[in-house]
């Protein structure tokens, strides 16, 4: 096939729906606004719920992809659409002819110093579920000695204040398995988990949640922490309340972990202009068919995947992607 098709983001949903769009025989271009492919999947160690390797699957990602024309450290400037075509002028000038668009940008992590009741770039000991992962691929000894961690659930998700009112979907689990690796690490620490409710709706998530507390010890505590605050030794103080029991609570920590959540990709709105697409008032793209055909757009020839429509695990981002590639293919071959 002669056709061309661009994907608008190399994240793991770019990934897939590259590999299976090249399997059909398209001819593939992928803009990637960072230096390398890999989304937030490149800065992660392991995966929820059975700690497989992030790298590993990312490279077992990567290689069948690796036949598309890449532009890395690149953003789209312009789109037109004209003649059944998409005239597409990139940052550096290139220009591209494509029939259709996927759009795959993904999602940031929620910025966790805009609570500032958590002292999230105040004190050196406050650090996020990113952070965390980031110690853990690298064996940072000096997080992984901590002896009594706190894990504060749901920072940027499930709030009115900021206006995030979506959950996010995968923090409970992550905040979950990020508290069994530490034990694994550091068998000596003692954590606790600072929850409003946990969702762990998927397979294996329950047994997970079980396995932390029977066998790791990890106290779960219904409550949100109030204010973080540091004591003349260096070490944080943390208030809460235990809505359990109807008790005000007071948790001296040597680190605190927040789980910053999925907001919105900033580049949403101005990537919705270019393409005459809508955002929803949580920031994320709008579906024309949430319900039956959740990756198809308003716009023949646009088609989503992954988390530019709202928070997603990586086998539903993967899913979805290859259901976008699949879109592609019925479009272009009709």
């Amino acid at each position: 096939m002669n056709k061309e098709v661009l994907i608008i983001g190399g994240g793991p949903a770019g990934l897939e729906c590259a590999s299976t769009l090249l399997m059909f025989g398209y001819k593939v271009f992928i803009v990637e606004k960072g230096s390398e492919l890999g989304g937030h999947l490149r800065k992660w160690d392991r995966l929820f719920p059975e700690s497989i390797s992030a790298s590993e699957t990312l490279e077992r990602l990567l290689i069948p992809s690796k036949k598309a024309i890449v532009f890395d450290e690149t953003e789209v400037s312009s789109v037109k659409l004209k003649d059944g075509f998409f005239d597409i002028i990139l940052s550096d000038n290139t220009e591209l002819h494509v029939h259709s668009v996927v759009v795959a940008t993904g999602f940031k992590l929620f910025p966790a110093e805009k609570k500032e009741e958590y002292g999230y770039g105040v004190y050196n000991r406050v650090i996020t579920n990113a952070d965390l992962e980031a110690s853990f691929k690298n064996n940072s000894r000096d997080i992984l000695q901590s002896k009594r961690v706190g894990f504060v659930h749901c920072v940027g998700s499930r709030d009115e204040k900021i206006s995030n009112r979506h959950c996010s979907k995968v923090c409970c689990v992550t905040a979950v398995k990020q508290a069994c690796e530490f034990k694994e690490a550091n068998p000596d620490a003692e954590i606790y988990c600072f929850y409003m409710d946990l969702r762990m709706f998927g397979r294996g998530y329950e047994d997970l949640y079980l396995k932390a507390q029977n066998k790791y010890g990890i106290r779960f505590i219904r409550g949100r922490v109030s204010e973080v605050a540091e004591n003349v030794d260096g070490e944080l103080v943390i208030k809460a309340e235990d809505t359990l029991i109807s008790r005000p609570l007071k948790v001296t920590l040597d680190l605190l972990v927040l789980m910053s959540g999925m907001s919105k990709n900033p580049d949403n709105d101005q990537l919705a202009d270019m393409l005459g697409l809508d955002i929803a008032e949580d920031g994320f793209f709008v579906q024309h068919d949430p319900t039956i055909n959740s990756i198809k757009s308003k716009i023949k020839g646009i088609f989503f995947a992954g988390t530019v429509t709202g928070p997603k695990t990586i086998p539903e981002t993967l899913n979805e992607a290859r259901s976008a590639a699949l879109a592609v293919h019925k479009y272009l071959s009709e």
